[in-house]
């Protein structure tokens, strides 16, 4: 029998499985789910958040029309991230487009079906925000075919900051959820419970760590907003 389980996505959002481990009495550690139970130790980041700063950027650079690549339904991170980006949409006084939102499964395969689906709509989003990095690949890859220059004629960025966001061209601009901390610290927390005596009592732990938006090369200014900057400085293009 094992001691303890660490359960990253999609099985930290399995309830069948939560519920059956606790019901053995087995303590659990999720990574990266969306809404840890109360019985459960946790290691998470802020998903909505972090899916708000994203699209904000996005916002900042000039863009209005932003697509929106959703993740898997059995995970609950994903109702969080559609969450931010809606909401950075609503602070921008931007209205949501239902039309500019479509479902993926985390796959890039899904990337791929959502990409040929948002590159053509009339008018075209002048970026699209996927939910992690290989749906992002996907758009960029669809985007290339379709003769389409990256980030010319259309920004794209991902999240979670996995290797593919650097083995592609361009590098992804993306969110960087720190997963090897988050595993270290979730292992952290398993063995600290482990080892407490049977007449201890076990605090629920839930920590939340720190993301990163890192600017690569897929992300620039719409071409309207770029002209009116590259007016603005006199014609130069930093």
């Amino acid at each position: 029998r094992v001691d303890g389980v660490l359960l990253p996505p999609p099985l930290c959002d399995d309830a069948g499985l939560t519920a059956k481990l606790w019901e053995l009495g087995v303590p659990i550690v999720q990574i990266a789910t969306g809404e840890p139970l109360p019985y459960a130790h946790s290691v998470t980041i802020d998903d909505k958040a972090a899916a708000r700063d994203m699209t904000s950027h996005l916002i900042a650079l000039g863009h209005r029309r932003i697509g929106f690549v959703e993740g898997n339904t059995n995970q609950t991170a994903t109702a969080l991230r559609r969450a931010g980006y809606e909401d950075a949409l609503a602070t921008a006084g931007i209205a949501v487009e239902r039309a500019l939102i479509l479902q993926g499964d985390f796959s890039y395969r899904s990337g791929l079906v959502a990409a040929e689906d948002l590159l053509a709509l009339e008018p075209r989003p002048t970026a699209i925000f996927a939910s992690n990095d290989d749906m992002a690949a996907a758009v960029v890859a669809t985007a290339h075919r379709r003769g389409l220059d990256v980030p010319a004629d259309i920004s794209i960025c991902g999240y979670d900051d996995t290797a593919m966001a650097t083995t592609i061209w361009p590098e992804l601009t993306t969110i960087r959820q720190p997963v090897a901390e988050m595993a270290r610290a979730a292992t952290e927390i398993l063995v600290e419970h482990v080892r407490t005596k049977p007449d201890e009592e076990t605090e629920i732990r839930h920590r939340q760590l720190d993301y990163a938006l890192i600017r690569r090369a897929s992300d620039c200014p719409p071409r309207s907003a770029s002209s009116n900057v590259s007016a603005a400085r006199g014609g130069r293009r930093d």
